[in-house]
């Protein structure tokens, strides 16, 4: 029997810790969610929010990804704690660098995929992560990148100029609400990159709060991810387990 897939709905994958290394010598706590019975279609890196702040690696949008995205779309996800931050999985080495160390975070957590061959790499940033996705993303290997509630906070004239120049898919997902960056000035700030494909998302916040803002993000990722897998189903026929009972 079918039933609703919720907030804490934990569906079926292979879920491993993983230990990124990076090139400056610091090890990261990160997990890797496969597909339980085949090979993934698709390979999702999550960049967290500010760790100052909050922002880890199990910042609820990327927890539900990690979640879902494998048995519903057949996606691999990879999520990790950049360098300092904590979550209940383990706190990363070395400490918060403002979006400069930790595009080598991400330049680790890049070479990792590759390294177990995983296929078509898009990053996936959240307000923090998009300015370190935007600095730094722009990576051999990776197919194209997300920004949800890009603050454009740490990025320059010269970073969206490179994007520019390189003409890699790059989508924003902007909340109507957002407390930084709302949609029309987005349009605006994202103008100086052609291939920026920027949407305003009706009624959401930064913090994209709610099934239905989550449920909306996974099926715009999944929509590049994975074409023709989006929208997700919102049931579940087969074992599920529950976030409060693991």
């Amino acid at each position: 029997m079918s039933q609703p897939i919720v907030a804490n709905s934990v569906l079926p994958a292979r879920r491993e810790p993983v230990t990124l290394r990076t090139s400056d010598g610091l090890s990261l706590v990160a997990e890797l969610a496969l597909p339980e019975k085949c090979e993934p279609v698709a390979t999702m890196l999550c960049l967290h929010p500010l760790p100052t702040h909050g922002g880890m690696m199990d910042s609820h949008v990327f927890r539900k990804a990690a979640w879902r995205l494998p048995a519903l779309a057949d996606i691999s996800v990879l999520r990790w704690n950049t360098r300092g931050t904590t979550s209940p999985a383990g706190t990363s080495e070395g400490q918060f660098e403002g979006g400069a160390g930790e595009g080598l975070d991400l330049a680790a957590a890049v070479a990792f995929a590759q390294s177990r061959g995983l296929p078509n790499i898009w990053l996936v940033g959240w307000s923090f992560g998009t300015d370190v996705t935007l600095r730094h993303g722009l990576l051999r290997g990776v197919a194209g990148a997300i920004l949800l509630s890009p603050p454009l906070r740490w990025t320059d004239a010269d970073d969206l100029a490179r994007w520019a120049a390189a003409g890699t898919p790059l989508v924003c997902l902007v909340p109507e609400f957002d407390d930084y960056l709302r949609p029309a000035d987005a349009a605006v700030r994202f103008a100086a990159v052609p291939q920026a494909e920027v949407i305003g998302v009706s009624e959401a916040k930064h913090l994209w709060v709610g099934e239905a803002a989550v449920s909306h993000v996974l099926d715009e990722v999944v929509a590049r991810l994975a074409p023709g897998r989006s929208p997700l189903p919102r049931e579940w026929d087969g074992p599920m387990e529950r976030w409060s009972d693991l």
